[in-house]
């Protein structure tokens, strides 16, 4: 992971100059993101190398963090510039600290070896103009990986979410709803690229034609999701804090053009693939600690399969459930769990081949310029066979949506 340039938080979490600094936890790390007086963004060990005191105490002012304890001060680099007592050492004491870039309304950060460090990345949304995306983050008290195979998962969109789709402003009146919803039990190819893997997930579709859903898994923690309709696109990216908790990052974009106001205005509302939050925090407002808000009445009345609302607090739910680490050993996975079985060996093989000094998978940001799709095809056309046309340098060609 530390391979990747690695979504750390919203640029507007730090948008002024000189604003507060916000703690940050990320890959287990305990750090500290700020911006200084010039604008430069610096993320560096929470914690001043004097005693240990969190610089989340201290004061963003005249270029620097000074600690709050003893008056040292740093830079966006985690150099000590001042240290009041003993001014000559200043220049001997620092703090670790990571290159930053921001894009896409993200602030990522690069936290491997500086000579392996990637060009930035090149999703889609990222290269997109403010106006035809919109960016949130939500916390998750589980693993990533648990996270991200629910975002990979087409079959369960046929069954947990079944019941909002027409209601739900980015999903209604797409005919891929008729399609999802009639036929519950995809089938799959899977076929490996330089960018991770790509998942076709076919249902049926008229009488003469199959619907096929084509997910795109961008190694190692991006998914993109197949396209209802007119509505915006989609997508997530699943960020390690710790071992038992992950930030779930919701995309939605449009490629041509602005999100409509409709649209736009619901994805603040918390509708889609976004969530309502408990003020001034990024934690949802239905979470374990509730039961996701369950409500037996609309279970019973058909207004929600599972009783919770939301497509990602649906998702979340259902992955919190199961703990924060999954117990894989008492897994029956069947046929429609290929995709993630076969996502769990491709991340085994990415960390052997590390191992060995081999890159893994979509280090190469250019790689990365993969877009989703759902598409009716005639029966005796293959999925694959025809995306190998119609999405090659898929970001030049059109949105291909039911």
């Amino acid at each position: 992971m530390r391979r990747y340039w690695v979504p750390v938080m919203l640029t507007s979490e730090i948008a002024e100059p000189d604003c507060p600094p916000v703690r940050v936890k990320i890959l287990g790390e305990r750090l500290l993101a700020f911006r200084d007086t010039q604008g430069r963004v610096g993320l560096i060990d929470e914690f001043c190398a004097h005693r240990g005191v969190s610089l989340f105490l201290g004061r963003n002012e005249e270029g620097g963090i000074r600690c709050s304890y003893h008056g040292w001060k740093y830079d966006v680099t985690g150099q000590c510039t001042e240290l009041p007592s003993v001014p000559h050492l200043a220049c001997r004491m620092k703090v670790k600290s990571y290159p930053c870039i921001e894009r896409g309304d993200v602030l990522w950060a690069y936290m491997g070896a500086p000579e392996k460090q990637p060009a930035p990345p090149e999703v889609e949304w990222c290269l997109l103009p403010p106006s035809h995306r919109y960016v949130t983050k939500r916390y998750q008290e589980t693993g990533w990986l648990q996270a991200m195979e629910g975002g990979i998962d087409t079959t369960h969109a046929s069954w947990v979410h079944r019941f909002e789709l027409e209601r739900d402003p980015m999903h209604r009146h797409a005919k891929a709803n008729k399609y999802i919803k009639a036929d519950r039990n995809a089938v799959f190819d899977l076929e490996e690229s330089p960018h991770g893997l790509t998942i076709f997930g076919r249902r049926k579709g008229d009488e003469n034609s199959h619907y096929w859903r084509i997910t795109q898994w961008i190694c190692p923690w991006f998914t993109l999701i197949p396209p209802f309709g007119e509505h915006a696109l989609g997508g997530h990216v699943w960020v390690p804090i710790d071992d038992e908790s992950c930030w779930a990052w919701s995309v939605n974009f449009l490629p041509d053009r602005p999100l409509p106001d409709e649209e736009l205005n619901a994805m603040k509302e918390g509708q889609g693939i976004h969530v309502k939050y408990i003020p001034g925090t990024f934690f949802p407002q239905a979470n374990p600690r509730n039961d996701w808000l369950i409500d037996r009445r609309a279970q019973k009345e058909n207004r929600s399969f599972s009783g919770v609302e939301g497509f990602s607090i649906q998702d979340a739910s259902l992955q919190e459930s199961m703990g924060p680490i999954q117990n894989y050993a008492n897994e029956h996975l069947v046929a429609t769990d290929k995709p993630i079985a076969m996502v769990r060996k491709m991340l085994v093989d990415a960390v052997r081949a590390v191992e060995k000094g081999e890159d893994p998978p979509a280090v190469d940001a250019a790689s990365q310029r993969v877009r989703a799709a759902s598409v009716l095809l005639d029966k005796v056309v293959k999925g694959p066979e025809w995306a190998q046309e119609a999405l090659s340098d898929s970001l030049a060609k059109p949105v291909y949506s039911v």
